[in-house]
């Protein structure tokens, strides 16, 4: 394959996970969807002293973006490092959130057509006072085939196109969900990677959580102080976790009126934040013992439970959840919870061998590329500018600025005030030049309208939209384009990426 990954380090360092004292719970072997990685994933968490990384992502329609499968390579190749190195089985789970209700997220995807432009596919927005319905039990529907069959028409005949389409049909159905389709499709995905997709809205996994969830509660007072403390100490160190605390809100959320709800301690008892439901601690405790299904764990307590229920050692993050994560030791030392390291995912671009070819044609580099457009492609035609218009451009201007430099002094002998007039003169001459070279630039990026287009395409590939490309594009095109290998290739690169950062943590200079 001669597509490039170019990793984009995030800022944050690769630390050595630490070992831990937990055992696989066999009990949520029902939680891990089916797949032909599953059999011997369970079989290596049954072994004495296995450990687990984990990642994790809400639901993305067609996987959503690129970072996704970044996150969930990064888990896998990182369990190969830390299992060659502790020589005990390391599994890598992906934990499927299906339990969060952001569908603007959820439901769009994009990619880039045959033509070199962004598309997009979206399921139809909710109405502003919609009940904000959980992924698990929000349907797809009808649009999804509309969504599917763009995507089709958009991507170019190529090896792997038909595979590629037919595994997100298998996974995206009017009658699936959102998050059941997307937990699905990665399953089936990763399965070669060794990796297996857990289900955190599963009835074994929710009722197994929910005496975790029902603990925070029982400690929101003191989960809030300690939060609004924890977030002071980083606000003085100039960090800013990015996630508000301190206002008297839960860690945990419920499916109430108006659907998924922050739970909120005012005057003794909770109360939902939208639907403005009482509850006290008894009734919430009961609905965690018959309707677990409607309790969930928000942002800060969610990677808390995952270490209370998982041997996990380490969890592969994205840059916004490294901040909001910094938040989250007195969590896990109120609630008495081994707490896994939170590193950093592999980040990066993949380059496609079109975007190489007008690198190598242009004689520029990728950084190029990812500058905003507008000097890369001046540069570019000026280059093209005839030698002797260069040199007559050079000659005016030279002539121009001597011979104004010398009228200046010379009319400032005379009569001081006159200084200001030949400046200003000797400016507008200039000026007129400049006029001129920019016209003839203007003509000739006419004449090359062709090759500034390779440009712009190459640039979108890369930046689409002017953005990230793995905050954007969805990988389908990728592996249409590419095959099933592509993952195991950049599966490859990433580990390679984990255990050069582990050598310098192991092996400091």
């Amino acid at each position: 394959m001669t597509l490039r990954f170019v990793p984009t380090p995030l800022t944050a360092s690769v630390e050595l996970p630490a070992p831990r004292e937990s055992i696989w719970d066999p009990a949520l072997a029902d939680a891990i969807l089916p797949t032909a990685a599953r059999d011997a994933a369970l079989q290596r968490l049954s072994e004495p002293g296995s450990f687990v990384v984990t990642t994790g992502q809400q639901p993305g329609l067609f996987t959503g973006p690129l970072y996704t499968i970044y996150k969930a390579v990064s888990a896998a190749s990182l369990a190969r490092v830390l299992e060659r190195l502790w020589q005990r089985p390391v599994v890598p789970v992906f934990w499927s959130a299906g339990d969060d209700h952001d569908f603007a997220e959820a439901s769009h995807a994009s990619w880039i057509t045959s033509d070199g432009s962004v598309a997009s596919a979206e399921l139809s927005p909710r109405l502003p006072d919609a009940p904000l319905t959980p992924m698990y039990r929000q349907p797809l529907g009808v649009e999804v085939e509309q969504a599917l069959e763009r995507l089709t028409t958009d991507l170019p005949p190529a090896e792997f196109k038909d595979s590629t389409l037919a595994w997100l049909r298998r996974h995206y159905r009017p009658e699936a969900t959102v998050a059941g389709s997307f937990a699905g499709a990665l399953a089936e995905l990763l399965a070669p990677l060794g990796m297996v997709v857990l289900d955190s809205t599963h009835p074994t996994l929710k009722r197994v959580a929910s005496r975790h969830l029902v603990r925070a509660l029982g400690l929101t007072r003191d989960l809030d102080r300690d939060l609004e403390h924890r977030a002071e100490e980083l606000r003085l160190a100039g960090f800013d976790p990015g996630v508000p605390v301190g206002d008297g809100a839960s860690l945990v959320m419920l499916e109430g009126e108006l659907g998924r709800d922050r739970l909120v301690l005012n005057n003794g008892e909770f109360v939902t934040r939208r639907s403005r439901e009482h509850f006290d601690l008894a009734a919430l405790q009961q609905i965690a013992a018959s309707e677990p299904q409607r309790l969930s764990p928000n942002v800060l307590l969610r990677p808390v439970v995952e270490s209370a229920l998982l041997p996990t050692v380490a969890y592969l993050a994205g840059p916004g959840e490294l901040r909001y994560l910094a938040l989250t030791p007195p969590v896990y030392e109120r609630m008495r919870i081994p707490r896994q390291l939170a590193l950093p995912r592999w980040s990066g671009i993949l380059v496609e061998p079109r975007v190489d070819r007008v690198l190598q044609k242009f004689g520029i580099d990728l950084d190029d590329l990812l500058e905003p457009a507008g000097p890369l492609e001046a540069r570019l035609v000026r280059a093209q500018l005839p030698d002797e218009a260069v040199r007559a451009l050079a000659l005016i201007r030279s002539a121009l600025e001597s011979g104004y430099d010398r009228l200046g002094a010379t009319a400032a002998d005379i009569d001081p005030t006159l200084a200001r007039p030949v400046q200003g003169a000797r400016n507008q001459a200039l000026s007129g030049v400049q006029d001129i070279e920019r016209k003839l630039v203007q003509h000739l990026k006419r004449r090359q309208e062709i090759e500034l287009g390779q440009i712009a395409k190459a640039r979108t590939l890369i930046l689409p939209e002017n953005k990230s490309q793995e905050r954007v594009l969805t990988i389908a095109p990728f592996l249409a384009r590419y095959g099933t290998s592509l993952l195991s290739e950049l599966s490859d690169v990433v580990e390679g990426w984990y255990a050069s950062a582990l050598e310098g943590a192991l092996h400091p200079s």
